[in-house]
């Protein structure tokens, strides 16, 4: 049987010099494709016409001045994300954390010191200090701290209070509300599947109907949607096989069905890869969707499926490698949606945790490496459950498990 990812990348390479067939019927969405074509097509020329003369880089040094400054100083552009701080600072050591570059102790503790600001007195985590508890930056503070992985990080989660908090946003169904009185999705699911297991505080009660709630979002195109319905996209369906892996319901899925959809979200021209179908390619993706590929093939490799590869994800890992060293990098640090796009640190984490996604297949034993462009473009690896460095996720594991799993509180079992 020929090897598939050999059949798709036959696939990609000839349409590699097509640009998008519009049938002479142009369309907004059309012109919007064509556009970032013809970025992507100047910076793709330009390299193959200096093969030979230069390499792919990863510009380190440039993206880490970036992030440090980003701990320290933000402009006043910033200040929409106003209730977003603690994923600015995960976004921040997360992708410090991809470029090895040590985060000072002095810094680690002022990260740790403001999220304690942050935790709401009745459990969970705010935007910001004195904002409203939300399960979003709730993840993005124990991911952040759980990076930093030092005591002091650790003991500034309050389990208890962490635990009462999940119990509040529990509906009937299964599903999670994002805040006290918010709205229902997979992120939510997800979000409190992530925090409970790192943290030692999960048990069946809490995320009874859960896996069966998020099955329910798996639509007719194999991908998942925010809620029961609704379109496949690749953040919600993350999400919801990242949960599933949690809770160790994926075969609630229909996992051919979403190899599938996913595999086809790579975009044949730009090697990245899109949100949904007919959208543009987005380097957050690169990550959004690029990391559901190990969750996928872990599975059905578990399961004996003769039809997956053991030497890659399942998905052109040299093109998105491509994509992201060739259009995703801001010359003065940072990386990027698209060419023509700014930088930020949302895009920049993304970017190098799809970039590490690629560059290593499987581990221990079967560890395989592909590093497109020069070998100091390495990265180190992250866990395509939570986006930490999996030595981060042993540690936290390893740290909670040592203590006892809070009582359920008592309002949760009326």
């Amino acid at each position: 049987m020929a090897d598939p990812m050999e059949l798709l990348r036959c696939e990609r390479d000839s349409h590699v010099t097509e640009h998008l067939q519009d049938d002479s019927v142009p369309t907004e969405t059309s012109a919007e494709q064509k556009k970032v074509e013809n970025n992507i097509s100047a910076l793709f020329s330009a390299y193959k016409k200096n093969q030979g003369k230069i390499q792919l880089v990863l510009e380190r040094e440039s993206h880490a001045h970036y992030l440090r400054k980003g701990l320290r100083y933000l402009s006043d552009s910033y200040e929409c994300l106003d209730s977003s701080r603690p994923w600015i600072c995960y976004w921040i050591v997360h992708s410090m954390a991809l470029l090895d570059e040590l985060i000072p102790e002095s810094l680690a503790s002022d990260v740790c010191q403001f999220l304690i600001h942050c935790q709401d007195p009745n459990g969970g985590f705010c935007g910001g200090p004195g904002q409203q508890p939300h399960l979003a930056p709730t993840f993005a503070a124990v991911n952040a701290l759980c990076t930093i992985g030092t005591d002091e990080t650790f003991d500034v989660i309050n389990r208890e209070k962490l635990l009462a908090f999940l119990w509040s946003l529990k509906q009937a169904d299964g599903s999670f509300t994002m805040h006290i009185g918010g709205e229902v999705d997979v992120r939510s699911a997800y979000c409190a599947a992530s925090v409970a297991s790192l943290t030692n505080i999960m048990t069946s009660e809490l995320f009874d109907g859960t896996a069966e709630w998020i099955a329910r979002c798996q639509n007719w195109e194999g991908g998942i949607g925010g809620v029961p319905g609704m379109e496949a996209h690749g953040g919600y369906t993350f999400c919801g096989l990242a949960a599933l892996v949690i809770l160790q319901r994926v075969q609630l899925l229909d996992l051919r069905s979403l190899l599938r959809w996913v595999t086809c979200r790579q975009m044949r021209f730009e090697g990245g890869f899109q949100g949904r179908c007919n959208k543009l390619v987005d380097g957050c993706y690169s990550f959004w969707q690029g990391g559901l590929l190990p969750l996928l093939h872990r599975t059905l490799h578990a399961e004996g499926d003769s039809a997956i590869s053991l030497g890659n994800w399942m998905f052109d890992e040299q093109a998105l490698q491509e994509y992201i060293l060739l259009c995703c990098q801001c010359p003065s640090g940072g990386l990027l949606d698209k060419p023509g796009k700014s930088r930020d640190f949302y895009h920049t984490c993304y970017c190098l945790s799809g970039l590490s996604i690629a560059q290593h297949f499987g581990s221990g034993d079967i560890l395989h490496e592909v590093i497109v462009g020069v070998a100091e473009n390495r990265l180190q690896p992250t866990h395509p459950v939570y986006n930490i460095g999996p030595d981060k996720v042993a540690q936290a594991v390893v740290h909670f498990m040592k203590k006892a799993v809070p009582e359920t509180p008592n309002s949760s079992k009326n």
